[in-house]
Parts: C-alpha cells; structure tokens; sequence
C-alpha cells in the first residue's frame, strides 16, 4: 500500500536511477526520458558537475533565512540569470517553482502599479487554453477548464483571449497578418475591459502543454509588445517550460524582438536536481516597489543556498556544453523526424515546436481538423503505450483541456542523433499499436 495519494489509484514501477537521457526502475527496466521528465530535466539526469556543486555547498551550509543572510550561490545565480536576459531585467527574486514564480510576478505587478500610482489596474489578460500554474493566483490566469473547474467559486477569474492556434483556424502562420490579427484580440480586450482596469498580460513565448508546443504566428510577439507598451500595461513572458535553453536559445522570448518586462523561470533552471524558480524583473519595477516600502510577500525557501547553487550549476552546463545550440540543432532534426512520422501515421494531424519542445496532434481528419472521440482518451494511451515500450513523452488535451490530444516530445538538452533515432522507433511503435486498436471502434 502507498501512503501517497498524488498517483491516484494506479501505481508506478519505483525509481531507482537515472543517468543521462535514461532512468531505471527497480525492476532493471531502462526508460528514455523522452518529455524530460514534465519538461524539467533540461541538462539531463546525475550531471556529475551538478552534484560536485551541491555536494559543496552542502558542506558550508543548505539553508539561510533570507531575512537573516545573504548567501553567495544565490548572489551568483542571480548576476548570471540578470546577464542571460534583456538588458534592464536586472533584479532576480528565487521561489521554489513555477506555481509560486507566476504568483510572485502576479503580486508584484500589482505593488507596482500601486506604487506608481496606479491602483486602479488589477487585471491580468492571459490566454486561452494556457496554463500558468496550480495555485490559485496563477489558476485565475490559466486557461484549461479541467484543472481550473472545480474552483472557480475560490478564484477571481481573469479575462482571457484565444491563443494563436493558426493551425485549427486555418490561418497561415507564416503571414503577418496573421499574427497582427491575433495579437490585435488583446487590444480589443484590454478596451473592453476598460484600459485604466488592466496592469498586465502574461504570455508563453511557445506554449507549453496547454498548446502542446504552440509556436506564434509570425508578427505575433512584436505586435503583443506594441499594445502592452501603447496601453501601458506589463508584458509578463511565462518561460517556466521554455526558459533555460528549452527552445533552442536561453530564453523563449530571446526568438523575438518583443522584450518582456518580466520574465518566469523554473523547471529548466533547477533541471529536477532541486525545487526552484525565479522571477527576473525589470529594475523600474523593483525600484519603483522597494521605493514605496517593499515587496509585501516571501517565501520560506527564496534563495536557498543549496538550490541556489545547483542551479547555477545547471546553468554553467547550459553554457559550457554549449546547450542551447544542441536544443536547436537536435529540435530542428526532430521536427524533420516527426513530420516523417506524420506521413506513415494518418491519425497525426499536426507537428510543431521549437527547438526541443515538440508536439504532435492527434486527430480524427486532419484536413477538417477533427479531433479523435474524446471517450478513446488518446492523449493518455499513446502515452501509457509508450512507456511500456521504456519511452517517457509528455500528454494534454489540446482544446481547452476537454478534448484534441496532443504529444509533448522534448527529451533533455543533452540528446543525441542515436537517442533520437530511440524516441522515433518507440513512438512509431506505440503509434502503430494504438491506431491498431482503434482500428475496430473507427469502423
């Protein structure tokens, strides 16, 4: 018997290592990490540099109250995440993941916009389907019903406007009116929901698993920027999956000239080794809140030590290996390998992505876009098919988390050509087994 309820009723074979791109059950079954774990494990699994890292500041210290001291692995990890990002988003505040990194960015725009006098913005425009978060600030921003739904009662609900799914609209992703017609919906919003009530709009540069590694129309971000700035509002960039190389250069939004005036890290940064998250601000900002009595909020583990040096650790890798080239490099391969698959499989009705986070959508036709029979829960059978082959991906529902299914594939940083050779033989297998299956219901 289990004595934790967050597998729900079924169970898992137990971990019992991983190295690399690989990880062991007890059993001595091997498993390509082909998802990354939930997108996290960016620099791949027992990096001995990382370890050497925590190892050595295990010996000085793991933890110091950050009201009580300042800490030299947080200090470093800081000047380096400053210097990673856009000139100006100097100030770094550390949480312990990507729930509370969105909450702290929440809160602090809003001191902001009291701070400069300003009170009457509150609102947050995000997008739907998006996902930003489990806590109950950063639920109000998501858009994706099944894991929002049961709470609406507890949240203050914030306007949403319709991602760019160019692809189910049956707009041209490549033409930049597509991406002004797009970007030109937060406008529209933002007027109706009256300009003087709206402080910011937070925004995954490549959606994450709500969109299934949703990529901008072209025009798309640089418009975005234009409003925020023309209205006077933040642009908050929500880079927890796509910060840290993920997308091929450090940050998501590095792709575009459409500079955020507050960026949201986690998952990559800490690359599983630890919990941690950090929200990197532009110095007006801060300057602005600290002037008018303080950031009125904290955490008990921002900036510690021990997670604070693993993930500079983690981002010394990024560097050193040269990282964001391989995610680049590797993702632009695996595209090409995935959209071969999309020619075998006829149940595949889209790839996308950037760098290593990709995706595939599952559909019924894709030339009318159908989605398959939500009741077949294909999102989740492609993936349990997988695993039972040792192949590890990635799954959510594409339209609103209701039905559409689609496949994350965004193996770590660190993979190779004969790895990905691996993640395209299991899936081509576990495609070929479910369309097998659902052979009969079709007919």
């Amino acid at each position: 018997m289990s004595h934790l309820f967050y597998q729900g009723r079924g169970r898992k074979p137990v971990l019992d290592q991983a190295r690399g791109v690989y990880m062991w059950d007890k059993d001595g079954k091997r498993y390509l990490d082909g998802s990354s774990g939930a997108m996290v494990c960016n620099v791949g699994h027992s990096n001995p540099n990382v370890l050497a890292a925590m190892r050595q500041q295990m010996e000085k210290s793991t933890f110091g109250y950050r009201l009580h001291f300042e800490t030299e692995a947080s200090e470093k990890l800081a000047a380096k995440l400053a210097a990673l990002s856009p000139e100006g988003l100097n100030k770094v505040f550390f949480v312990s993941g990507g729930s509370e990194a969105v909450e702290s960015a929440l809160k602090l725009a809003r001191q902001y916009m009291k701070a400069v006098g300003q009170g009457s913005r509150w609102k947050v425009i995000s997008r739907q389907p998006s996902y930003h978060g489990s806590t109950l600030g950063a639920l109000a921003v998501t858009g994706y019903e099944p894991l929002s739904e049961p709470f609406v009662p507890m949240l203050r609900q914030m306007p949403k406007i319709p991602a760019p799914r160019a692809y189910l609209d049956g707009q041209n992703p490549e033409d930049p009116d597509t991406g002004r017609h797009y970007a030109d919906m937060l406008a529209a919003k933002i007027d109706k929901e009256g300009p003087e009530s709206v402080m910011a709009f937070i925004v995954e540069p490549v959606g994450g698993a709500s969109t299934g590694a949703l990529v901008p129309p072209v025009g798309y971000m640089e418009r975005i920027r234009e409003i925020c700035d023309e209205y006077g509002i933040l642009m908050i960039a929500d880079e927890v999956m796509t910060g840290a190389g993920r997308t091929g250069r450090f940050l998501g939004s590095d792709h575009w000239p459409a500079r955020p005036d507050v960026v949201v890290m986690s998952k990559g940064i800490g690359s599983g080794y630890v919990p941690l998250g950090a929200v990197i601000v532009d110095d007006r900002l801060v300057e602005a809140v600290l002037d008018a009595g303080g950031f009125a909020h904290g955490y008990t583990y921002a900036g510690n030590p021990l997670a604070c040096a693993a993930g500079l650790a983690v981002v010394e890798e990024i560097e050193s290996q040269g990282l964001c080239e391989n995610a680049a490099r590797m993702g632009d391969k695996l595209l090409v390998r995935l959209q071969s698959l999309m020619q075998k499989h006829d149940i595949i009705g889209d790839v996308r992505g950037k760098g290593l986070l990709t995706a595939f959508e599952l559909m019924a036709d894709r030339d009318r876009k159908t989605p398959l029979p939500r009741e077949w829960n294909a999102y989740q059978r492609v993936v349990d098919i997988a695993y039972k082959k040792g192949l590890i991906v990635y799954s959510r529902r594409t339209r609103d988390g209701i039905e559409g299914d689609h496949i994350l594939v965004c193996p770590p940083l660190i993979v190779s050509d004969t790895n990905l050779d691996e993640v395209i033989e299991g899936l081509d297998a576990s495609l070929t087994q479910f369309s097998a299956e659902i052979a009969g219901k079709a007919a």
